[in-house]
């Protein structure tokens, strides 16, 4: 492992791992070379309601927010997020996000995950749909 790696996260392949279309992620940890990093961009689309959900078993997050300004759902309970706010999730949280009128930019930072991975998928269940 080398002593640094630098990486552009917008030149970085949009994964196709089932995003819905109004979401481009890309997903830094593999580019990083990184023993403990992961640091993905996800950016959604003008008022986009994210209609999945994820929790992890291992790994915690902290989201912050680059542009725009959106809300959180975090077990059933909503939070509001605005430009650098940020937010740290427990693993065990299931979490989903909706953008606001500007669209949503965050930047997902994670910690050490098992190598078969550790994402759970849920369902979004927003409280006012």
């Amino acid at each position: 492992m080398s002593s640094h790696t630098l990486v552009n996260l917008s030149e970085i392949e949009p994964s196709g791992s089932g995003a819905a279309t109004g979401i481009d992620l890309r997903f830094g940890r593999k580019h990083l070379d990184s023993r403990d990093l992961g640091i993905s961009r996800v950016r959604y689309a003008p008022s986009y309601r994210s209609p999945f959900a994820h929790s992890h078993r291992e790994q915690e997050e902290a989201y912050v927010v680059v542009a725009g300004s959106g809300r959180a759902l975090l077990d059933g309970a909503v939070v509001e997020l605005r430009e650098w706010d940020v937010l740290r999730v427990a693993p065990e949280v299931v979490r989903s996000f909706e953008s606001g009128p500007d669209g949503l930019d965050l930047i997902a930072v994670g910690g050490p995950k098992p190598p078969e991975g550790d994402g759970v998928r849920g369902e979004a269940n927003w409280p006012d749909s």
